[in-house]
């Protein structure tokens, strides 16, 4: 009897350490700068878009930069939309690229920019950073303040990665 009391609390202890180290849920995980502490995390999954829509600090307008999830959970670039040419701001499409003007901005579609992680300052003279996702056509699009999850000036690693319910307790869920 003493042996089966033990042996199901080890039973009882392995499961409860499996679900909550064993990776579940994939997230686009925002890292506090270049450190494994996660400030925040959006549930995500692949083939799933997102936007980071920013206040360019000088003519103040927004510029949008659109990602696709891969399968290999990776951050691709498809899109990349503004208003106004100046600092910073793409000139002409690359190659295979389409440069466009439409709705009075310009869009450089069909980009095919990989990144395993990306870095993103949220503003701090112009503190106007969002993020969206999901899809507009189904009126299911969501969008945050950065501000409303972290400090103006503060700057993370942002990757696509499969989180563990310990990873989750970590940081904030990014929610509407």
């Amino acid at each position: 009897m003493k042996y089966k009391r033990l042996l199901l609390s080890f039973v009882m202890l392995l499961i409860l350490i499996i679900a909550l180290f064993i990776p579940f849920r994939t997230a686009l995980v925002f890292y506090k700068e270049n450190t494994p502490n996660i400030e925040a995390f959006l549930p995500i999954k692949k083939g799933d878009t997102f936007q980071i829509i920013f206040k360019h600090s000088i003519h103040l307008t927004d510029v949008v930069e659109k990602y696709k999830v891969t399968k290999d959970l990776e951050i691709k670039q498809y899109e990349f939309v503004y208003e106004e040419f100046g600092i910073g701001m793409p000139s002409n499409a690359e190659e295979g690229e389409t440069f466009v003007y439409e709705d009075g901005k310009y869009h450089i579609k069909n980009m095919d920019n990989v990144f395993p992680e990306i870095k993103v300052r949220n503003g701090k003279t112009v503190s106007e950073n969002r993020l969206v996702w999901g899809t507009k056509d189904n009126e299911d699009q969501h969008m945050v303040w950065f501000n409303d999850y972290f400090e103006p000036g503060a700057w993370f690693t942002i990757k696509v990665k499969s989180i563990s319910l310990w990873e989750m307790m970590g940081g904030v869920e990014i929610h509407e």
